[in-house]
């Protein structure tokens, strides 16, 4: 007998998982789908083990491309082909070396018996979101549909993020640009004036004086300084990676004027988006709720969630349980308590992350407009005081000669 990792819904909608004992997984899946059980994914518990081991590091897909693919086998679906035999025009087509490998792996699971759902969940590299909806398709009878529903969710996710890539990338470059001019004005500008001076002999102003102090302890210690800032660096990503210091890491990215507010819509955009997506594909509730939390990238939202879950299980509604968590926008909260008293939280859901993709959108094109000109005045002066503080001496021995 073999142990298996088993995650199910019961009637209610509730998620256990627990390690159980069968011949085989089908035989374990069967066993639990007659006692009315909506199994969720079914792993050997040696795979879980080794994953554990090896530090549970998950390699990533493209998106773009796991989206082409998609849409490739909803169109092969709808046109009347088995699902087996989609995979396999599809799986020597592709020449992603990062996708091409797991979707053969898929075939080969459905070939030998294995839920579709199943079979994506043992690669351990697609979206959560993704093996729910097939989920909910298998058990359905919809794949089709849930497949369609799922191809449009990635779509506006992705369109939502490259807007914001690209909006980013003029402030980052120019940022850059102007820390690269600072280091070479102080490293290399300022000592070859520091040298001329000190052959003359000038008496200089204390403007001068500082400038020449920091631009030649800069260049002496300018490769120190680098090596400590790449090690910080390091040292901050390795514990932001940790559990605890990634909380610590989004409270702090909360408390940040204006940027805070901005990540935290984005995140509530992107849960609502997920949630309602997985609604309206006949997922339950706290099954969805889960699925939506492990979709997000913050680890203080998906505690929060995990916590709301559980108000929801005790029977209290989700706006009531979301609010209590203290993160979430009172017009979010507002909005999905009127979705639930309607009847129609999957499509208020669906508003919540539109409004709040929207606002996004607009605070981060206002907030940009403002940075750019700051930085350039900041440069500017900069410049400026370089500028005056080196040429100050130079007026006056000028001034001395006449």
């Amino acid at each position: 007998m073999a142990e298996f990792v088993l995650k199910y819904a019961d009637p209610r909608g509730e998620m256990h998982q627990q390690v159980a004992e069968a011949a085989s997984e089908k035989d374990l899946r069967d066993r639990f789908s007659q006692q009315g059980f909506l199994i969720y994914s079914v792993k050997p518990r040696r795979a879980l083990a080794s994953m554990v081991a090896g530090g549970g590091r998950k390699r990533k897909i493209n998106l773009e491309k796991f989206l082409i693919f998609n849409q490739q086998f909803v169109t092969l679906i709808r046109a009347g082909l088995p699902i087996l035999k989609a995979l396999d025009l599809l799986s020597e087509r592709l020449t992603d070396e990062k996708l091409a490998p797991h979707i053969k792996a898929v075939r080969e699971e459905v070939r030998n018996g294995s839920l579709l759902s199943d079979a994506f969940a043992r690669q351990g590299v697609f979206p959560p979101m993704y093996v729910t909806s097939v989920l909910a398709g298998e058990k359905s009878g919809s794949l089709g549909e849930v497949l369609d529903r799922y191809i449009t969710y990635q779509k506006l996710a992705l369109g939502v993020r490259k807007k914001l890539i690209l909006s980013l990338v003029y402030p980052s470059l120019l940022i850059v640009l102007v820390i690269c001019l600072m280091v070479f004005l102080v490293t290399f500008v300022v000592p070859k004036f520091a040298e001329l001076y000190q052959s003359m002999s000038a008496q200089l102003p204390a403007a001068t004086q500082i400038l020449i102090a920091l631009g030649t302890t800069a260049r002496n210690y300018i490769l120190f300084g680098f090596a400590g800032l790449v090690a910080a660096a390091i040292a901050f990503r390795v514990w932001s990676k940790t559990e605890k210091g990634e909380v610590r890491a989004d409270r702090w990215r909360m408390r940040l004027p204006l940027i805070g507010e901005i990540w935290i819509k984005y995140q509530v955009a992107q849960f609502a988006r997920v949630l309602g997506t997985l609604l309206v594909g006949g997922i339950p509730l706290l099954q969805a709720l889960e699925t939506a939390s492990s979709s997000l990238g913050t680890r203080l939202l998906k505690n929060t969630l995990s916590e709301a879950s559980q108000m929801v299980k005790e029977g209290q509604s989700l706006s009531a349980s979301l609010a209590q968590t203290g993160i979430f926008p009172g017009l979010s909260i507002d909005m999905i308590e009127v979705g639930e008293s309607t009847g129609a939280l999957p499509q208020m859901l669906s508003s919540v992350a539109e409004f709040y993709e929207d606002d996004v959108n607009t605070r981060m094109s206002a907030s940009l407009s403002l940075i750019e000109p700051a930085i350039m005045i900041f440069m500017g002066a900069f410049v400026t005081f370089v500028l005056v503080a080196l040429y100050l001496p130079i007026f006056s021995l000028a001034d001395t000669l006449r």
